[in-house]
């Protein structure tokens, strides 16, 4: 009968010492998420601003070109976009970094930090202990044109097989096309 309680006990201490390290993972998984979600958030903001500067430029008459490579825009924006996908992931962002450049593509490093702790479990400290994550987002042109392409007259652009004229000299708003299809957003790591 003594053998039979003693592992009994020893049994019930396993079984909570892995329920211990399920809460863990369960909260090291949700701050990944939001890490993820808060990373995706800032570069989808920026990819936003930079359709906005892309129509702008054209309609000005400016180099547009240039807009084309995923780089220049302020990301105004990207901070609060992510503080907002974090929030509804029950987390908090602790850093953001801009200026992350991934395989030559502009992106955005993001480390958050959970609302919620792990809990109460047979292992002491861990009903004070929140779980961080972190995330690296990029913004990746999808367009080619031609090298010797004049931002005057128009432009053929090779999004990933699909096509698009942009012709400065007609242009309206409503004939750019839709951002995701000339920036991909996507997670770095």
């Amino acid at each position: 009968m003594p053998i039979y309680i003693w592992l009994t006990g020893i049994l019930l201490f396993t079984a909570f010492a892995f329920f211990a390290f399920a809460q863990a993972a369960s909260a090291r998984n949700g701050a990944q998420s939001a890490a993820d979600a808060a990373a995706l958030a800032a570069a989808q903001s920026t990819r936003d601003e930079l359709m906005d500067g892309l129509g702008r430029a054209v309609g000005d008459g400016d180099n547009w070109l240039d807009w084309l490579d995923g780089q220049g825009a302020p990301g105004v924006g990207a901070q609060a976009a992510a503080e907002q996908l974090a929030a509804e992931n029950d987390s908090e962002v602790v850093s953001l970094h801009d200026g992350i450049v991934v395989n030559g593509f502009p992106g955005y490093r993001v480390e958050v930090r959970t609302l919620y702790t792990v809990g109460d479990t047979i292992i002491p400290g861990t009903e004070t202990q929140h779980a961080t994550a972190h995330a690296t987002a990029v913004i990746q042109p999808r367009c080619d044109f031609p090298a010797d392409a004049d931002f005057k007259k128009i432009v053929n652009l090779d999004c990933d097989g699909t096509q698009f004229e942009i012709d400065p000299e007609h242009f309206d708003l409503e004939d750019l096309p839709d951002a995701s299809a000339l920036f991909s957003v996507h997670l770095a790591d």
